[in-house]
């Protein structure tokens, strides 16, 4: 019986994918951020996460300048942080989703927080009594530091913010104008205010009686009696508030939609706009001095201000925001993206800065294609063709001789290319897009990208009245011959390794493979049901597909399966390209670009961790609450990690010494797998937490 376990346990991690992807635009990475917290005027975290690709924590050891991202764990979004002291924080989330850290964000431990229910808000008075409230009125409470958790609270209406004045007095907001007040530590709650349409989401107290609460539609209430009554104050704005933050008895601010800053100086008596430089919403605000100031929200946006918030500057940053629909790499420094607006972004140093370069359009652009080094071209909506033979410094309008809306262009030397696009239109130059020529192909269809393996022998896709549409041309585009497709879905992309091997992706999760130079087509499982955008190989085996809500697959089978990779984002990706085997980038919606130097992270097998050792030691094994770990081969640095049966890496630990010890108390009874990896060293093991 223990043998078909540990093989179950094989099957199932071979699967999970494992993966590195870096954001490069945004910076430092662009999921939402709902909450932040600093300790100090350098140290702080900033938790977030979109719906899809589990929880974000950030840190910043020199006041926003620089911030890492910290590995948690959990699957589930994260939507408050709160630190009680420098080291021992905490942060809540999704499905009642508890994480605490004892060494200052360094590792997150799981607690079990005895609710499936979304948990919005926390808040710790002291080190050891801590609260936290979410969906449907929970309100659970600790006193020991978070070991364990008791439920307080479940009147119906979500609560989404709590803030205690002392260990024992404490005030609970949210929907339909809730407001609660707890005299005794949360043993009994009092419902001082409900039944007015506003929804408040933040409520910070200054002193025992006065407090503020802000909330949809400009709103902000004030109490100077300790929550028994409430005076509605003048906001000046009618934008959805989300959070409230007093410097001292005078004055306080407050952010919201649409990059909403007001402040007061008169305790909440007028209310004057701050400028924030950003139209994004600000979800969270954190003063660890009375001058120096934070605030986040959407798209991972970061503002900072060190005069009490009369000025922000922002600590996020993003060469663009428009959508990039294509990026492509003349070498492993150099690359180009175009998307939305006329939006064209170069790096000359493997995307660690892009700089915007003019186009002359504010036309979308929707694909880019470099022969040369030098030599590039742009097309896009309204039969935009661009072109620039200064390695994209400056770009020149060519004359495609049509408006119709242009997809696709692919070079196969710096004078012979090609442009698909909507209207059955199909173009040709052989004099590096000084005139275009226009091919008919015989009937009436969309095509979304084209291809050429070798110079006469291309490929074109897209969709027809009739379904998909494949196209084969084998005398450089005088003629073309429709191939029937096994799908109806419409086609994206299309790839060819040489004029045999090739490959197509589309909706529906569609991946099509041919090795008969599109003579029959294979079609394989992707495991995904909606859109691919672009699909690229990097060598015969390894290739990329990517597409909605964030979705990257890899193969490395040439085909037979992909993995999917997580890519740390839920925006759609329309592109995907390799410099090499192993540096990849792709770009998306809202200025996305992800970089990754490891080619994308390859699928835990058997070798990764059922394969003992002998330089690693463990023990007790099994254990309880301590687990000793020694290595007989210890370099200057190496990063130790705890994954459970899901992969998911639950604890991560950077260690110098060769002896360590772990306190794994909190983790449920279960099989935990241990890697020790250094940039010479793998070791791997596995332990049992009873």
């Amino acid at each position: 019986m223990k043998k078909l376990f540990i093989l179950f346990c094989f099957s199932f991690i071979s699967v999970f994918a494992y993966s590195q992807w870096e954001w490069q635009n945004p910076l430092p990475q662009g999921n939402t951020l709902s909450s932040v917290w600093f300790t100090d005027a350098n140290t702080g975290y900033a938790v977030g996460g979109d719906y899809g690709i589990g929880g974000t924590i950030l840190k910043t050891l020199d006041g926003g300048i620089t911030w890492s991202t910290l590995s948690i764990g959990t699957t589930n979004q994260l939507h408050s942080v709160t630190f009680a002291d420098a080291n021992n924080g905490f942060a809540v989330g999704e499905n009642g989703t508890i994480l605490k850290t004892i060494d200052a964000g360094a590792t997150w431990a799981i607690e079990s927080s005895g609710t499936t229910s979304a948990l919005y808000s926390v808040f710790f008075p002291n080190p050891n009594t801590g609260y936290t409230v979410g969906k449907t009125g929970t309100i659970l409470k600790t006193t020991n530091a978070g070991a364990t958790w008791s439920t307080l609270w479940y009147p119906g209406n979500d609560l989404t913010s709590v803030y205690f004045v002392d260990v024992s007095t404490g005030y609970a907001v949210g929907d339909q104008g809730t407001i609660l007040k707890t005299t005794d530590g949360g043993t009994h709650w009092i419902l001082l205010w409900y039944g007015n349409p506003y929804w408040y989401s933040s409520v910070y107290f200054i002193d025992s009686n006065t407090g503020y609460a802000v909330g949809t539609y400009g709103t902000i209430v004030k109490t100077s009696d300790g929550g028994v009554n409430w005076t509605e104050l003048q906001s000046g704005t009618t934008s959805d508030l989300y959070s409230v933050s007093f410097l001292d008895a005078n004055v306080g601010l407050v952010t919201g939609n649409s990059g909403k800053i007001l402040k007061t100086n008169d305790e909440g008596a007028t209310w004057v706009a701050i400028s924030s430089g950003t139209n994004c919403q600000l979800y969270s605000l954190s003063f660890p001095t009375s001058t120096i100031g934070y605030s986040v929200g959407f798209r991972g946006c970061i503002l900072k201000t060190i005069d009490g918030g009369t000025n922000w500057v922002a600590e996020s940053g993003n060469v663009t925001s428009n959508s990039l629909n294509s990026v492509n790499f003349t070498d492993a420094n150099t690359g180009y993206a175009a998307g939305w607006a006329g939006t064209i972004l170069k790096t000359t140093n493997g995307g660690a800065t892009w700089i915007s370069v003019s186009s002359g359009t504010t036309n979308a652009l929707n694909s880019i294609n470099f022969p040369n080094s030098t030599t590039g071209y742009v097309v896009g909506y309204g039969g935009t063709i661009l072109k620039t033979i200064d390695a994209g410094t400056s770009w020149n309008t060519l004359s495609s001789g049509t408006t119709s809306v242009l997809n696709s262009v692919f070079f196969t030397d710096g004078n012979s290319g090609y442009a698909v696009g909507y209207a059955a239109t199909v173009l040709k130059t052989i004099n590096g897009g000084a005139t275009w020529t226009a091919n008919s192909i015989g009937y009436l269809c969309a095509l979304s990208s084209v291809h050429f393996p070798e110079p006469d022998i291309g490929y074109a896709v897209g969709s027809s009245p009739y379904g998909a549409s494949i196209l084969k041309t084998i005398d450089g585009g005088a003629t073309w011959d429709s191939l029937p497709p096994p799908t109806a879905s419409w086609l994206n992309s299309v790839y060819f390794i040489d004029k045999n091997t090739g490959y197509v992706a589309g909706d529906n999760g569609t991946i099509l493979k041919t090795i008969n130079g599109g003579s029959g087509w294979i079609t394989l499982s992707s495991g995904k049901s909606f859109g691919l955008s672009s699909i690229f190989f990097a060598n015969q085996n390894t290739g990329f597909a990517v597409g909605s809500e964030g979705t990257i697959l890899k193969t490395t089978n040439s085909g037979a399966t992909w993995a999917t990779l997580p890519s740390g984002t839920t925006n759609n990706l329309y592109s995907v390209c390799f410099a090499d085997t192993n540096i990849g980038y792709m770009v998306g919606d809202n200025g996305t670009i992800l970089k990754t130097t490891n080619s994308g992270g390859f699928p835990v097998g058997l070798t990764d961790f059922f394969t003992e050792s002998n330089i690693l030691k463990m023990y007790p094994n099994p254990t309880t609450t301590c687990l000793t770990i020694e290595t007989s081969a210890i370099p200057i640095k190496n990063q130790l990690s705890i994954s459970n049966l899901r992969g998911q890496q639950l604890i991560i630990r950077q260690i110098t010494q060769p002896k360590t010890q772990l306190d794994i108390s909190s983790l449920p009874s279960g099989v935990y797998f241990v890697r020790l990896t250094s940039d010479k060293t793998v070791a791997t093991g596995k332990f049992i937490k009873q």
